[in-house]
């Protein structure tokens, strides 16, 4: 535990917890959206549960992601998930308003927020590896101290999400964008996107516009016959 006393280990501290205050605000988007209809009590416990499991499947994932990043159509899928999960946040609110909303919306929120976290953390969770240098303390601790961190951008993004529904919308496109973003970075794909580098913005760009865009028309459609 020498180490703890070396400057070195609090400087590798202090860029764990920045690259997670970087990252983290996609990752509060999703469990803001993800959240946002539960009732007031059910959100607390939502984000808390969804924070503090996503950061340890945050530290299981650094031993494997470089192995996982290797594997083909791997983020093709997970790109491919994050643009349904976009969908989903979008379009599930309506349908929730008259549902009971037990444990089993909370259960659901969390299970969204841990889904959409793997595939969102598995490029970020490299930055952060490197970050840790290989002691496992550093990379337990700089997580950990990110969890009040995203519990806090989450519980923000959740006010700003009632006073200004339009954040909804701009949430769910950023999250169509990750997807297409995740599904251009695809080991299968690497030559052709180096290539043509334009794609990868265009995905994005179109990962972005069919969550949006569908979910609007989904949306729409949904609410039809109440009018």
């Amino acid at each position: 535990m020498d180490y703890v006393n070396h400057p070195d280990f609090w400087i590798g501290l202090v860029k764990i917890i920045w690259i997670n205050i970087i990252l983290s605000g996609d990752n509060a988007v999703v469990i803001a959206l993800a959240a946002r209809s539960l009732p007031p009590e059910q959100q607390r416990k939502a984000i808390m549960f969804g924070s503090g499991a996503a950061v340890v499947l945050r530290i299981l994932l650094t031993v494997v992601a470089a192995k996982l990043l290797e594997l083909s159509f791997l983020q093709i899928v997970g790109g491919c998930l994050l643009l349904w999960i976009g969908l989903q946040l979008l379009t599930s609110h309506d349908e929730e308003e008259g549902a009971g909303k037990g444990t089993g919306t909370m259960m659901a929120a969390i299970r969204t927020i841990l889904i959409a976290d793997l595939v969102m953390s598995l490029d970020n969770v490299i930055a952060v590896a490197a970050a840790a240098g290989g002691n496992m303390l550093l990379l337990i601790l700089g997580l950990a101290i990110s969890i009040p961190l995203v519990i806090f951008g989450s519980t923000l993004m959740i006010k700003l999400m009632e006073r200004f529904p339009v954040i909804v919308i701009l949430g769910a496109g950023l999250i169509g964008w990750v997807g297409g973003e995740t599904i251009m970075n695809d080991k299968l794909l690497h030559g052709f996107v180096a290539a043509n580098p334009a794609l990868h913005y265009l995905a994005a760009a179109a990962g972005a516009a069919l969550v949006v865009g569908l979910g609007l028309w989904l949306q729409k459609r949904n609410t039809a016959p109440a009018h």
